[in-house]
C-alpha cells in the first residue's frame, strides 16, 4: 500500500482531498460554528476573522458554516447523479456491446441523438419546467450524463466478448444475463470506476453552475453556487463571498480529477509515464 502511494502521487493527493471533503460534509453539523441559515443583521458583510473564519454574507450568516453544509449538497448531488448515470450507461452499453447487430445500432443511435444536445443547456431546459430542488437536480444531471459511460461500456464489452473464457462460457450454455453480470461486467469495472469518479467532478460543477444561476438549490439552503451569487453582487466590497466558495469548488473538482487520473494509471499501467 505504501509503495502504491509513492508510485501514484496523483492518486494519493486526490484521495486525501476527496476524503477530506467527505469528512467535512458528513460532520458538518458538528463542525459548523453557527447555524448556516441564521440571519443576524448585526454581522452583515463582516470580513474574515477569528469569530467568522470566512466572513459573513449579506444577511449576516456565517460563510464557513454555509460552505460546510454546501459540501453536503455537492457530495450528495455528485454521488446520486453519477449513480443514476452509471446505472443507465451500464445497462445501455452492456446490452449494446453484448448483443451487437441491430440492437447495438439502435441503442447507439439513440445515444448519439442525446449527445447531439449540449448537456448543460439541456439541463437548463428541463430544470426550467421543474420546481428547483436538490432531488430534481440529481435526477436531471443523472439522466443527461449517461451517454459517455454507455459508449465506454459498449467498447469494453465488444472487446471482452472475444476473450477465450467468454467463448468457453457461451459453449457451456451460460445464460446471457449471467454472462454479462458475472463474467463481463466485473472485468470492465476499472474504466467504469474511473469514469464514475470523473463524473462526480462534473456533477459538482453542474450543480454549482445551476445554483449560481438560481435554478439549483434555493435560499436559504446553502450551496457553493448560491454563495457565489451573493459574491457576484458584492465582489468589490466582500471579496470573501467569491473567493472561498470558488476555492472550495476548485479543490473539490481537482481532487476528483486527480483521483480519477490516478485510478486510470493503476488500472492501466501502460498509461504511466
Amino acid at each position: 500500500m505504501r509503495a502504491m502511494f509513492r508510485q501514484q502521487p496523483l492518486f494519493t493527493v486526490g484521495l486525501f482531498i476527496v476524503i477530506g471533503v467527505i469528512v467535512l460534509a458528513v460532520f458538518a453539523p458538528w463542525l459548523a460554528p453557527y447555524d448556516p441559515t441564521h440571519v443576524n443583521v448585526r454581522t452583515i458583510l463582516l470580513s474574515p476573522s477569528w469569530a467568522h473564519w470566512c466572513g459573513t454574507d449579506t444577511l449576516g450568516r456565517d460563510v464557513f458554516s454555509r460552505m460546510l453544509y454546501g459540501a453536503r449538497v455537492s457530495l450528495s448531488v455528485g454521488l446520486v447523479a453519477v449513480g443514476i448515470s452509471m446505472t443507465m450507461g451500464i445497462v445501455f452499453g452492456a446490452v449494446a456491446g453484448f448483443y451487437g447487430g441491430r440492437i447495438d445500432a439502435l441503442l447507439m443511435r439513440a445515444t448519439d441523438m442525446v449527445l447531439c444536445f449540449p448537456t448543460f443547456f439541456l439541463i437548463l431546459a428541463v430544470i426550467a419546467f421543474l420546481e428547483p430542488s436538490v432531488w430534481n437536480i440529481m435526477i436531471v444531471i443523472g439522466l443527461t450524463s449517461w451517454m459517455g459511460i454507455a459508449r465506454l461500456v459498449r467498447a469494453e464489452f465488444l472487446s471482452l466478448k472475444q476473450r477465450e473464457y467468454i467463448l468457453a462460457a457461451q459453449s457451456l450454455g451460460v445464460s446471457p444475463l449471467r454472462m454479462i453480470w458475472a463474467y463481463m461486467l466485473p472485468n470492465a469495472m476499472g474504466p467504469i470506476l474511473v469514469s464514475a469518479v470523473l463524473g462526480v467532478a462534473g456533477a459538482v460543477l453542474v450543480e454549482s453552475g445551476l445554483s449560481f444561476l438560481g435554478l439549483g438549490v434555493q435560499p436559504p439552503d446553502p450551496s457553493w453556487g448560491n454563495i457565489l451569487t451573493d459574491g457576484k453582487d458584492n465582489i468589490q466590497i466582500a471579496w470573501w463571498l467569491s473567493f472561498y466558495p470558488g476555492i472550495a469548488i476548485l479543490i473539490t473538482v481537482l481532487g476528483y480529477n486527480l483521483l480519477g487520473e490516478g485510478l486510470r494509471d493503476i488500472f492501466d499501467p501502460r498509461l504511466r509515464s
